[in-house]
């Protein structure tokens, strides 16, 4: 005896909205990690660093 498989079933998976929320959430993570690293960058900046010489002066 076969088994009828409706079409919308017999599909190996659907992204739908979970997936594009779940992407979309990954998304503003990485915005919010990079809006931090850049916040500590300016805030870890010491005189040396910000005019560029060398520490031996050369």
């Amino acid at each position: 005896m076969t088994k009828t498989i409706p079409e919308n079933k017999a599909r190996q998976g659907r992204w739908g909205w979970h997936g594009l929320r779940i992407l979309i959430a990954a998304l503003l993570l990485a915005f919010v990690a990079w809006g931090v690293a850049e916040m500590y960058g300016e805030t870890a900046k010491t005189p040396a660093t910000e005019q560029g010489n060398a520490p031996n002066g050369g």
